[in-house]
């Protein structure tokens, strides 16, 4: 499966309203889960099955928490069992599409 999710504190006493802070220590925790992962400006993706990625998303989100006293989580999953590769998967598809032209 593939989980992309963005987790953020609110409610902070950083006053420029930056949260880059937290996210770095979300980053931090995907990056060193060992799963697949791409983080992009807005969501970070990670792809493994269901108990591995929940358990490293939650394991973000707690440590975003110590930047604030709530914490906001958004995320989108594509649930495709017995598929993987698809963090790279989907975007080289889409690519040869373009390449190739569609209808």
């Amino acid at each position: 499966m593939l989980v992309a999710f963005s987790v953020s504190p609110s409610g902070g006493s950083d006053e420029s309203g930056s949260v880059h802070d937290a996210v770095a220590a979300a980053v931090k925790i995907v990056r060193e889960s060992g799963l697949p992962n791409q983080t992009d400006s807005m969501f970070t993706t990670i792809e493994g099955e269901w108990d591995e990625v929940f358990a490293v998303v939650k394991r973000a989100t707690e440590a975003v928490g110590a930047f604030g006293p709530r914490v906001s989580l958004v995320l989108k999953a594509d649930i495709r069992p017995g598929h993987t590769g698809e963090l790279t998967g989907k975007v080289e598809r889409l690519e040869k599409a373009l390449v190739e032209g569609t209808r």
